[in-house]
């Protein structure tokens, strides 16, 4: 199975559900567990699914083994929560960019004392700190296309364009290095050589000399 950013995934009653965003991989097990599917017809806002759900992907679609009606339930891969905080914190903040607070806010009827030193004396609510949450499984990693990829030797070589998987398995198996600086054209590296990865940075266990002797990837 391919996983290319901004394919388009459909539900098996044929329903547009939005576009390939990010894969996200147990950099362990090197399985692809779950796809970031960007909001389109039927997703409102960014979505994870699981990647079981997926019955077949190729770069021109990804078709899932699910019905629209049974998706109702997945979770958005982020959620924001409004954390208040407490009285010290609040009187320290002093409204940073992160914080939020409210145009207009009225006291209960029975009486609130509030945070005094704000708005000019009126009894204003504690400022919230927003948090994000992602909803993805712990230890995984988030990969997108442009992840930058190092060589052993600490060369970037170029950005992630899209990955394959095993479709049995689901493991992932390979991925397209897109052209940069050293390289013109680009190349298919096995998942094996990935050393450690972050959601920002891959970095193989091989140098550059080695990835030069590698074919160029060819559409097929």
């Amino acid at each position: 199975m391919e996983f290319k950013q901004g394919t388009k995934v459909y539900t098996s009653d044929h329903k547009d559900v939005g576009s390939v965003d990010r894969v996200v991989l147990n950099p362990h097990s090197k399985k692809v567990t779950h796809l970031v599917i960007r909001k389109g017809f039927l997703f409102t806002e960014d979505t994870i699914v699981p990647v079981g759900m997926v019955a077949s992907a190729t770069d021109e679609r990804v078709d899932l083994n699910r019905s629209s009606e049974t998706l109702d339930n997945l979770p958005p891969y982020e959620e924001q929560h409004y954390v208040p905080l407490d009285e010290a914190e609040a009187r320290s903040a002093e409204y940073r960019t992160d914080l939020a607070i409210p145009y207009y806010w009225a006291s209960p009827m029975a009486g609130w004392s509030g945070y005094a030193d704000y708005g000019m004396g009126l009894g204003y609510p504690p400022p919230y700190l927003v948090e994000t949450e992602r909803n993805v499984p712990d230890d995984s990693v988030v990969l997108t296309e442009g992840v930058s990829v190092f060589s052993a030797d600490d060369k970037h070589v170029g950005n992630v364009e899209r990955v394959y998987t095993d479709s049995q398995s689901k493991r992932a198996t390979h991925f397209v290095l897109s052209a940069g600086l050293i390289f013109k054209e680009k190349k298919v590296i096995p998942i094996g050589w990935i050393h450690d990865t972050t959601d920002n940075e891959i970095h193989l266990n091989v140098n550059a000399h080695t990835l030069e002797g590698l074919p160029e990837f060819e559409e097929s």
